[in-house]
């Protein structure tokens, strides 16, 4: 094992031997031989068989692996078409998810509809596969709301923007599943799904998370987004092992899947929050897979990264292997594709349009959800800032 490195700030580019040493580690680690990687789907759109989760997606036949593509195209499309606008002004940030697009769908398509899922700030995907419009992620990052979909109606939970918080979230209210006797054998039964990124695991609150929920035997797959930056940091510097390994100091398992094929990730979530929903969680999922974008619309990956890494990933796209296996394994035809194009395209008009057309918030909005009940103080300073603000009305 090597010597931890130095510690330098984070605003610190990385000199570009460690970079590309970083390439080569991340390369390793989606070699379809890796021991530690379940993958049922080769970036070449080969099908491998795995005997402990092929039962898990074996009910995905042709016409399954069609709607998975057609996610993946649908949800890169609106992503593609908000980093266009918020570039354009009509966005205050957008936070891409370009590149893991299969991890998210994979996930998301796993859950049962009594199925709970707590996101961070970057699941579109998974939002989409819960029934989630894309519209109704505008508000959070236009500034108009905080989130405008119902969590309990959806199974999908507002997104939270404080680094890890959502993990103390999930463990709370899988503890609550098992409180209340959601978890057996039952077709009712019931998990919950926390997703972060490998940055997260930095953070006191996953770590929390982790204890409590191994302690109550919580029913909550935690489900950790590797796509190798925490922001500017790469992964090896955060941790000395694998991350999917740190389960095995909390006493529960823990399992890597190549996170750039939705058929592995559908299968391994689908195993994973089985043995939550009868009693055998928790389970730490690490999904190795890459950020193909800016980490937010805010950030210059090219400051930090060479583009060499990026255009090696490219090769492991999770939605071209889909396309490579529909077209060679099961003779599907280009028509299908340019459909799934057209679709992609009304989508991302209808997305725009919703966009520029959204009216601007009152001026007391920012006052209007702060307490359950009227608070005095706030009232006052809602008075103090609407006659503030209407000072300027005909200057």
């Amino acid at each position: 094992m090597s010597a931890p490195q130095a510690w330098t700030p984070a605003t610190s580019v990385p000199e570009p031997q460690a970079s590309r040493d970083h390439v080569v580690a991340g390369l390793k680690g989606t070699d379809e031989g890796g021991a530690d990687l379940v993958q049922l789907l080769t970036p070449e759109g080969l099908r491998m068989a795995d005997p402990r989760f092929d039962r898990f997606a074996a009910d995905v036949d042709v016409p399954a692996l069609q709607a998975l593509y057609r996610d993946m195209v649908l949800v890169r499309r609106f992503d593609r078409e908000a980093n266009a606008l918020q570039r354009q002004g009509q966005l205050g940030i957008w936070v891409p998810l370009l590149g893991q697009e299969a991890a998210q769908i994979g996930a998301g398509r796993a859950m049962a509809p009594q199925d709970m899922a707590f996101p961070s700030y970057r699941e579109h995907g998974v939002a989409w596969a819960r029934g989630i419009d894309p519209t109704e992620l505008l508000g959070i990052f236009r500034g108009t709301d905080n989130g405008s979909w119902d969590p309990i109606a959806t199974g999908f939970h507002l997104y939270t923007i404080v680094i890890g918080n959502q993990c103390l979230n999930a463990t709370g209210y899988a503890m609550g599943q098992k409180f209340e006797g959601k978890v057996g054998d039952g077709p009712d039964a019931e998990a919950t799904i926390c997703f972060f990124g490998d940055g997260a695991t930095s953070q006191g609150d996953v770590h929390e998370g982790f204890v409590w929920a191994a302690v109550y035997d919580a029913p909550v797959v935690f489900y950790c987004q590797n796509n190798q930056w925490a922001i500017s940091e790469p992964t090896e510097r955060q941790t000395r092992v694998p991350l999917y390994k740190r389960a095995q100091g909390y006493g529960f398992e823990g399992i890597r899947v190549d996170g750039n094929d939705v058929l592995a990730c559908l299968a391994v979530t689908r195993w994973a929050l089985e043995e939550c929903r009868t009693g055998n969680g928790p389970v730490l999922i690490e999904a190795f897979t890459y950020r193909m974008d800016a980490h937010t619309t805010s950030d210059d990956p090219t400051r930090y990264r060479l583009a060499d890494e990026l255009e090696l990933w490219k090769l492991k796209d999770p939605i071209e292997r889909v396309r490579v296996n529909l077209v060679r394994e099961h003779d599907v035809e280009q028509d299908f594709f340019d459909d799934v194009q057209a679709g992609s395209d009304e989508l991302a008009a209808r997305f725009r349009q919703f966009c520029t057309d959204m009216p601007p918030p009152a001026p007391d909005r920012m006052f209007s959800q702060v307490y359950a009940e009227p608070s005095p103080n706030v009232e006052a300073q809602r008075e103090a800032f609407l006659a503030y603000h209407a000072s300027f009305e005909g200057v």
